[in-house]
């Protein structure tokens, strides 16, 4: 579900614009409405949705990189793990594990 539909219905070309932008580079897998909440929950968390004025909006969405949104796809990601599955568990302590010297 998209959150604030008003608002991205008057930034939907501009969406279109940074998902065709992406496609370009290969990732082609992003939507326009994953794009907008990125924005939502990353770009503008702690501001006021409804009231930031269209032009804001609309820089945002094009300063965006896919870096950026990448990297916060991979974050949520990690967050949605299954950290109480015992491989994973597993996986964790074997990462956090120091190496044993050679003597």
């Amino acid at each position: 579900m998209t959150s604030y539909p008003e608002q991205f219905e008057f930034v939907l070309p501009a969406l279109e614009s940074k998902r065709s932008e992406f496609h370009h580079f290969d990732y082609d897998t992003f939507t326009e409405e994953d794009l907008w909440e990125f924005c939502v929950k990353k770009k503008w968390r702690k501001k006021d949705i409804n009231t930031m004025h269209l032009y804001e909006m609309i820089n945002d969405i094009m300063d965006m990189t896919a870096s950026d949104f990448l990297a916060y796809h991979q974050v949520e990601e990690l967050k949605k793990a299954r950290w109480h599955d015992d491989s994973t568990l597993e996986n964790i302590q074997h990462l956090l594990r120091p190496l044993k010297k050679n003597k």
